[in-house]
């Protein structure tokens, strides 16, 4: 008998619920008067892969929680498999959450800490041995079923913690920072195999973490939280395409988008932006695809240029008016690219928005990153022109800090 609200699909033969996880004006409040989760509204839909991201005490971990049963709901209800889940114990709701703390049993088997739960749910033996043996293909865990948790490596442990959750066949899997205990090599190769798994299972998860490169490579779509409050729920090209806010454009991105505080002019219908002793043409498209930019003349607002869309314009072909001239304070050689440093001499955007985004809470003035091809030969010291992709600028209000469109 299948729970109220379950429906069912067939993967790999087996029969499965569907799983859509649906957050309804869910808020979190502590005793301490603190307002961790504020309004949360949110669809998760069955087989989807959502990230939440932000920086630290931005409620994506007491979302998490709450989801999961783990702490209690202030405001607002969680739904999964069409049924309100808010009195149920966490046992009840058929989620496996997987923490960054492994929490393996270290005189237990990977074998039998992969099954314990099953054990202890009354499963027969066979079908214990099915599930972790099919758990274990997946994961490449067969060769070390038989030893202890302590010798094997880190990857191999975090494996057998998401194995552990895997076996249940749960309707949903809910993640932790599962990844944040292993060095940044094994990082790289376990978010590529938890991509690879989510997708071969088709089970609903959610993922919190605070590393927006890890967001943006798993997650089919990516949540910005900031303050216990959504900012922006977007597949994750939207999301860096199309940031809603400044905090969100500052946030998503590495390098980070640079911001420079600019005006706008207009003269005969055409635009050009100003800052500093520099000056652009805005182009009959990006007018056409933003008209919220005419009633900024003769206006302040934050300019947005992304590193990669500077270049060095002796690489290229590129109008007279689409090159700034700059002084090269920095080269950093990445290998496939280089990151030019230089200063700009204007007025940063120091709002609360971006300053809160920044996660090294140190404001980055206005030290400019252009992200640029590796034949470039500019060096330190140096004055070049770069070239600017004006298609690609980004706008947004100085007061609200919402994107101009």
């Amino acid at each position: 008998m299948h729970k109220s609200g379950w429906k069912c699909c067939k993967r790999a033969g087996r029969v499965r619920a569907v799983a859509e996880i649906t957050l309804d004006r869910l808020a979190k409040v502590y005793p301490d008067g603190t307002r961790a989760v504020v309004g949360l509204d949110m669809e998760v839909a069955d087989g989807e892969f959502v990230v939440f991201v932000g920086p630290s005490g931005c409620g994506k971990t007491s979302a998490l929680r709450m989801i999961a049963g783990l702490e209690e709901i202030t405001e607002g209800t969680v739904t999964i498999g069409g049924e309100v889940v808010n009195e149920l114990p966490p046992k009840n709701r058929d989620v496996a959450m997987v923490f960054q703390n492994y929490a393996l049993y270290p005189h237990m088997s990977v074998f039998d800490n992969m099954g314990f739960a099953l054990k202890m749910r009354g499963f027969e033996r066979g079908e214990i041995a099915r599930r972790v043996n099919d758990a274990a293909k997946a994961l490449g865990l067969v060769e070390v079923l038989r030893k202890r948790p302590r010798t094997l490596s880190g990857g191999q442990r975090q494996r057998v913690a998401m194995g552990r959750a895997i076996v249940r066949e749960p309707q949903a899997f809910l993640m932790d920072e599962p990844l944040s205990n292993l060095d940044a090599k094994l990082r790289v190769q376990m978010r590529a195999e938890i991509a690879r798994i989510q997708r071969s299972l088709g089970t609903t998860t959610i993922y919190v973490t605070h590393d927006q490169s890890e967001a943006m490579t798993l997650g089919d779509r990516v949540a910005v939280m900031r303050r216990g409050e959504l900012q922006q729920l977007d597949p994750p090209q939207r999301l860096y395409e199309e940031p809603v806010n400044l905090f969100v454009a500052e946030f998503i991105g590495s390098p980070a988008m640079n911001l420079v505080e600019a005006v706008l002019a207009w003269e005969n219908g055409a635009a050009r932006v100003r800052f500093g002793e520099h000056e652009l043409p805005l182009d009959a498209e990006t007018l056409t695809r933003r008209p919220g930019l005419a009633s900024y003349d003769g206006r302040r607002l934050a300019l947005g240029i992304r590193p990669e869309d500077l270049g060095d314009a002796a690489l290229e072909g590129v109008p007279e008016d689409r090159r700034i001239p700059v002084t090269i304070d920095l080269r950093e050689d990445m290998g496939a690219e280089v990151f030019l440093h230089f200063g700009v001499d204007a007025t940063a955007v120091e709002t609360e928005d971006v300053k809160e985004a920044q996660e090294d809470d140190v404001a980055q003035g206005l030290r400019f990153i252009a992200r640029v091809a590796r034949e470039s030969r500019a060096r330190e010291g140096e004055r070049i022109d770069l070239s600017i992709d004006t298609r690609r600028l980004r706008f947004f209000d100085l007061e609200t800090g919402q994107a101009i469109l």
